[in-house]
């Protein structure tokens, strides 16, 4: 069993060892049931999650204002024990279209005044520009959030998909708590430079798309019709050939997680939580069922011969296709 807190980083605040990233509930997977959504919060609080990720530009403020919601109507006693994780920076116009990131101080300022008021909540827990502004010195808009601690609207840095260089930056300017990065069976990158540069510095890790957007769920089929305000309608592995390959990979793992009597959404997360102790997965759940499913990866235990069975089944650098299509690529610091 897989103990029940870890710590982000050595100045980050004591977390459970699964988050609840709720992107999902407001946009980029297609629609959401809202009630259920704010059920889906309630449950993970009741069943000890106490990280919640969220950020700005999910829907332009929806999914803050669904949090917010959710804590709102949560007892006091679980309310008190969440964690909001807030990513800023993300320019959106009307259509919903990109437009860039903005990290200057005074953005970073503005952009924390908004989350607080949709939240509903008097400070964030850890907040994180969602990626580098190529135009701002990653010194310039960390400064700006170590000012809103000193202030109390902040409690911890945090950074996202951001290379190794930038990390040790940031670093050098004020005491990061974690970087949020995509780590998973098939998006395992970090490995290289990233994650050593993070345990070289006591940072931790929150890992997204540990299930890689469903993808390694066992619940995907080459079949299944996404609607067009469906992410993954434009993601390169789920694309094709790609698809296949993919879930060939998928097919591979499920006879391990078979074998183990367990899912294989839950021996992909309990791969990620077997990474170390720093690593704190975030499952995208937008339903009870689906939480209830992840959660069950806190109970799989896997000795050496079930990761060395899963290293063979799915090894690093075994799928196909980018993990965001080509233009999203390059905004992306940690991949240079």
């Amino acid at each position: 069993m897989t103990k029940r807190t870890r710590t982000l980083g050595t100045t980050g605040p004591l977390t459970s060892p699964l988050g609840l990233g709720c992107m999902g509930m407001s946009a980029l997977y297609g629609d959401a049931d809202r009630a259920e959504s704010v059920a889906t919060v309630h449950a993970a609080l009741e069943a000890g999650v106490t990280l919640l990720d969220t950020g700005d530009f999910y829907a332009m403020g929806h999914n803050e204002m669904l949090i917010g919601e959710a804590l709102r109507t949560a007892p006091a006693a679980l309310r008190e024990q969440a964690l909001t994780s807030v990513k800023f920076g993300a320019l959106r116009d009307p259509d919903g279209n990109w437009s860039g990131y903005d990290g200057r101080p005074a953005a970073v300022k503005n952009f924390a005044a908004y989350s607080l008021q949709r939240l509903g909540v008097d400070h964030i827990d850890v907040y994180r520009i969602a990626r580098l502004d190529p135009d701002v010195p990653i010194e310039e808009t960390v400064g700006a959030i170590a000012e809103l601690i000193e202030k109390g609207y902040v409690r911890h840095v945090g950074l996202s998909e951001v290379g190794a260089e930038t990390v040790r930056r940031a670093a050098a300017t004020a005491p990061i708590a974690d970087l949020q990065i995509e780590y998973s069976l098939i998006s395992r990158g970090i490995e290289q430079e990233i994650l050593p540069t993070t345990r070289e510095l006591g940072i931790g890790i929150t890992a997204y798309g540990v299930l890689s957007r469903g993808l390694i769920s066992g619940h995907f089929s080459r079949d299944r019709q996404l609607a067009a305000n469906d992410f993954r309608a434009h993601s390169p592995r789920f694309q094709g050939e790609n698809l296949q390959h993919n879930l060939n990979l998928v097919e591979a793992l499920r006879k391990i997680a078979e074998h183990k009597g367990v899912t294989v959404a839950q021996i992909a997360i309990a791969w990620v939580l077997s990474r170390g102790e720093d690593i704190v997965p975030l499952v995208g759940a937008r339903t009870r069922e689906r939480l209830g499913e992840s959660l069950g990866a806190l109970d799989v235990t896997l000795e050496a011969a079930d990761l060395a069975a899963i290293e063979e089944a799915v090894p690093a650098d075994a799928a196909a296709g980018d993990r965001y299509p080509t233009a999203q690529m390059a905004h992306l610091d940690s991949e240079r």
